[in-house]
């Protein structure tokens, strides 16, 4: 699931220049660490995960916004959700 999530976020959000090896599973996704997305790549990574997964991300909170820090968190929340590829 990590992997499939790393390669997501590199073909979602046009990271051409990024190998989905090269992003660590704990590393932060947002922010002036980790891999630096801000809003608007959060807005494109929640469509993705909606169209890939069926999962609808209706409002944010800071509850989603832990779910979003890390590829490994991220992966835990689609799991729990029943998340499947579409």
């Amino acid at each position: 699931m990590e992997l499939e999530l790393k390669q997501l976020i590199v073909s979602a959000l046009k990271l051409e220049d990024l190998s989905p090896d090269a992003i660590d599973s704990d590393e932060p996704l947002f922010g002036d660490s980790g891999l630096g997305l801000d809003s608007i790549d959060a807005l494109e990574l929640g469509v993705a995960i909606r169209k890939t997964y069926g999962i609808r991300i209706e409002t944010v909170s800071d509850e989603v916004r832990r779910h979003f820090a890390s590829v490994r968190a991220l992966a835990a929340f689609i799991s729990s959700q029943g998340g499947q590829q579409a």
